[in-house]
């Protein structure tokens, strides 16, 4: 097996825009941080909150990481990013209650991975490896891990007409991430918007940030034909990066959303504070 060791950025990026609930303005800056220290979000007062599962408190419409009276918003597609390609540890000063939406997928943020590059660090990496087969679920969604020797999700996805059913099946790595994940973007039916801002909700919502399925389809043109299910698997490597260590199993979603990830990122978190140093946490 490869000798892999952690990775941070060699130099910051900075994105700003709008939160896609709040439509409040909304800035990231990322930068390089040292071995061990993970992903974590430094807020303007100066709190910083750690992108690890015990800090979930909401997962309704996204991800919210907060400690004490402080939160931070709609995570899942930055960490989706920093997890896809190989980023271990960087600090994210944020200023607004959300991550700036850009355009509905982690595209904008891997670019600028890219861009700048990343470095290895003198520290291996953390791998969790599970020993045995591990279920979770809620009601008809379901997650399940099982011992492999590589990271492989396989997602099941089963909306209503017009999105159907779609099934994605790939290794991850940087690459595989950059190419068939990071565009897709985030989606939902043109009676949810109308909903969601009824209700003061998706504020910053737009065409130009998400895709909006109308009865007789996409409202817009769709960078791949099974787009959907490319945003949940997206979504599912941002939750998975909570566990604040590589995973190392196969991985099968079936309809699988925040809040059944939460429940088994949480779990995971407990087994890998317990096991260490045992030998499934490398």
């Amino acid at each position: 097996m490869t000798v892999q060791y952690q990775h941070t950025l060699r130099g910051p990026f900075e994105i700003e825009g709008v939160g896609i609930h709040t439509g409040a303005a909304a800035r990231v800056r990322v930068e390089p941080a040292g071995t061990g220290e993970g992903v974590t979000f430094v807020l303007p007062g100066g709190e910083r909150i750690s992108a690890l599962a015990e800090n979930v408190t909401e997962t309704a419409r996204a991800t919210v990481l907060g400690t004490g009276n402080a939160s931070v918003s709609t995570v899942e597609h930055l960490l989706a990013a920093l997890f896809g390609m190989g980023i271990d540890n960087a600090s994210i000063a944020i200023s607004g209650p959300e991550v700036p939406v850009a355009d509905g997928s982690s595209a904008v943020f891997a670019e600028h991975i890219v861009r700048v590059g990343s470095v290895a660090q003198n520290e291996l990496r953390r791998t969790f490896v599970p020993s045995h087969a591990q279920f979770f679920r809620d009601g008809d969604r379901a997650l399940i891990l099982l011992p492999a020797a590589r990271f492989r999700v396989r997602y099941v996805a089963d909306y209503a007409a017009p999105i159907g059913s779609q099934y994605f099946d790939a290794e991850i790595d940087p690459e595989v991430f950059r190419d068939t994940i990071a565009g897709a973007r985030t989606f939902g039916y043109l009676h949810e918007v109308e909903n969601l801002r009824k209700r003061g909700l998706a504020q910053g919502g737009s065409l130009d940030n998400a895709v909006v399925f109308g009865p007789d389809g996409p409202m817009q043109p769709l960078r791949w034909p099974d787009e959907p299910v490319r945003h949940k698997v997206l979504d599912l490597l941002g939750d998975l990066s909570l566990l604040g260590v590589r995973p190392q199993c196969e991985v099968i979603a079936i309809k699988s959303g925040h809040k059944l990830h939460c429940t088994a990122t949480k779990e995971l978190r407990r087994q890998i504070v317990r096991a260490v140093p045992s030998a499934n946490v490398r």
